[in-house]
């Protein structure tokens, strides 16, 4: 079929450019943006954090940092210098966590998930299978499962992202009235730059928000959306 607009990445994230940004993965450009949390697409983003965790793991040197704790039984994890960790964070390989991130207090990184330059993870937020592009926030008690947030994305305080149905069967998307199959189980959200979720706002699974949208405190959100849409 051919995709909307606003499920591409030259629309969902327009200021993207993974040559001025640090370690970042890259998107195929016509594709919808979560064939990558496929995890048998070639592309995918498990393959592509291998790729990168088993390439820098041996000159990595400040992992093991005081008061954090890191599992690395199913892979490398990966954490520059200029990263922030605060104490009582764990990490679980494989991952990634860029330059002049930050992770804060009791924050859970699990396996699978990219943590670009710039951006936050805050304290007891859950991050699970999922990219955070730079400068995205999930910063107070947030759960961000298998989901991709762009830019400026802001998480407020115990948002939670649902990556999976009540049923355990297959995510379906809502496409201009139109339900889509994703070809995943598991699929949480896709955040355009700049999306605002306010407080102890969920999304379903399956839901795509595209640039400059907002979300209200308390709101449940469903289906496939454009860019500035506001759900109250």
């Amino acid at each position: 079929m051919e995709w909307p607009e606003y499920t591409l990445i030259s629309s969902l994230f327009p200021s993207f450019d993974n040559t001025k940004t640090g370690a970042t993965p890259h998107f195929i450009d016509g594709e919808p943006v979560w064939n990558i949390l496929d995890p048998n697409s070639q592309n995918s983003l498990k393959s592509q954090l291998l790729d990168l965790v088993n390439s820098r793991h041996e000159r990595n040197q400040k992992n093991h940092r005081r008061g954090i704790t890191i599992d690395e039984t199913k892979g490398p994890v990966v954490v520059e210098d200029s990263a922030n960790i605060e104490e009582s964070a764990h990490l679980i390989g494989p991952c990634y966590v860029g330059e002049n991130a930050q992770i804060r207090h009791g924050a859970y990184i699990r396996e699978n998930s990219w943590i670009c330059s710039d951006a936050v993870v805050g304290h007891c937020s859950e991050i699970k299978h999922s990219i955070l592009l730079p400068g995205a926030k999930a910063p107070h008690f947030n759960y961000v499962g298998d989901s991709i947030l762009g830019k400026g994305v802001n998480l407020g305080a115990g948002v939670k992202l649902s990556n999976l149905r009540n049923d355990g069967t297959e995510v379906f998307l809502k496409i201009d009235g139109t339900r889509v199959p994703s070809g995943l189980r598991k699929f949480g959200a896709v955040l355009g730059e700049n999306t605002q979720l306010g407080c102890n706002s969920v999304t379903n699974p399956g839901v795509i928000l595209g640039t400059n949208s907002v979300v209200w405190p308390n709101t449940t959100v469903t289906g496939v959306h454009p860019e500035q849409s506001i759900h109250r």
